[in-house]
């Protein structure tokens, strides 16, 4: 399998609030690359957000908006690449919502959810949040709502449900780009 597994973060209940973003890169059913970048949203950090994840204004103050990182990520977001997500709704909607909120067109990819993946494949769980699925699955995930941990544990889901289940059977959970 060949996809890269993101993940925001967010300063409050706004979609276009894009304050960290990591991206996981898999290549032939192996993690080949990372990337982490907290995020400028140009707006206000909710407390609720920052219990959650830890980031606040002060740390984001030198960071770059999505804007500045996109001509470094755009190529991940293309019509022939796969983006994996858990709860890709959530993580794609931020993604588009953010990318509007600069004024730039919005990115065109295949989107596969784990969170989907692990409802339908993985039965009996108390419920399919990240953590959740990866402690069942005897899965390292070191610190829930960082990105780059979270893109990373995202990525190992996918590629425990393709070594166990088989490439084939996540293949109809692939939404290709409209």
């Amino acid at each position: 399998m060949d996809f890269v597994a993101i993940d925001f973060e967010t300063a409050n209940a706004q979609r276009a609030s894009a304050c960290s973003l990591a991206l996981t890169v898999v290549k032939n059913n192996q993690v080949t690359d990372q990337l982490y970048s907290l995020l400028n949203p140009h707006t206000y950090f909710d407390q609720r957000n920052i219990r959650i994840h830890g980031i606040t204004a002060d740390d984001i103050q030198e960071a770059p908006t999505l804007a500045e990182l996109w001509p470094h990520i755009a190529s991940f977001f293309q019509a022939d690449k796969l983006v994996a997500a858990h709860n890709a709704r959530f993580d794609c909607s931020v993604l588009q919502k953010s990318l509007q909120a600069f004024d730039l067109p919005p990115a065109q990819f295949a989107v596969i959810d784990s969170l989907q993946t692990s409802r339908r494949l993985l039965k009996g769980f108390e419920n399919y949040r990240l953590n959740t699925v990866c402690q069942n699955l005897n899965i390292k995930l070191e610190h829930h709502h960082n990105a780059l941990d979270d893109s990373l544990a995202c990525a190992n889901i996918l590629l425990w449900q393709a070594k166990h289940f088989g490439q084939e059977n996540l293949l109809p959970f692939i939404k290709t780009p409209q």
